[in-house]
């Protein structure tokens, strides 16, 4: 193994994501522009705010409800915003717990208060063991107030964790996100396929 430690994103890498079910899920709820107000690549400052924990959870949904005909609850709008989480596949678990048999593996994912508990359900679909058995640790953006693709959270997490970028690899499908871990000096794998996992690490 070539590196002293590995950090994941998540979303798109170790769980499978479908953006456009959540934007059809808002378009439903009679939102027509969600795609222009939430993509992946760009955000308003709305999204941006609640994935670095400085909107709680209940006012992202009222601010949602602004946007929603009169009477749609907050529990569809939630229903809506969590569409986009699928699966966790049982292969890419498998050698998650094989890589950090061997060296320090971490997370690293922009996400948020809604997003996190559906995610834990999905993992716990594919195995009993928990997410933190698979880490050294994990960083949600929400939690420690940063996020990708900013160099300071690639910084915050390499000093915290007194880890060498020259030999950390970070493993990540959005390329901004990978750019910005450029730019801290950290080894980089852009996925593209979640199938080259596979061949990385072989």
């Amino acid at each position: 193994m070539k590196y002293s430690a590995v950090i994941f994103d998540l979303g798109g890498v170790l769980i499978n994501l479908d953006y456009q079910k959540t934007i059809r899920a808002f378009q439903e709820l009679g939102v027509s522009n969600f795609e222009e107000m939430y993509s992946q690549a760009s955000q308003t400052n709305l999204f941006n705010d609640f994935e670095t924990g400085k909107v709680s959870a209940q006012r992202f949904v009222n601010a949602l409800l602004d946007y929603v005909p009169a009477g749609t609850s907050p529990n569809k709008i939630v229903q809506a915003w969590n569409a986009m989480i699928l699966d966790v596949p049982l292969d890419r678990l498998k050698l998650l717990q094989q890589l950090h048999e061997k060296l320090p593996v971490f997370l690293l994912s922009n996400t948020n208060s809604l997003h996190v508990p559906i995610v834990r359900r999905e993992w716990a679909k594919s195995t009993e063991i928990p997410m933190e058995a698979f880490f050294k640790k994990i960083y949600f953006s929400h939690e420690i107030n940063r996020r990708k693709p900013h160099q300071e959270v690639f910084d915050f997490v390499c000093n915290e964790q007194q880890l060498d970028k020259n030999s950390t690899l970070f493993i990540d499908d959005t390329l901004q996100h990978i750019e910005g871990a450029r730019s801290a000096g950290i080894q980089t794998f852009h996925l593209t396929n979640p199938n080259d996992l596979f061949q990385l690490f072989s």
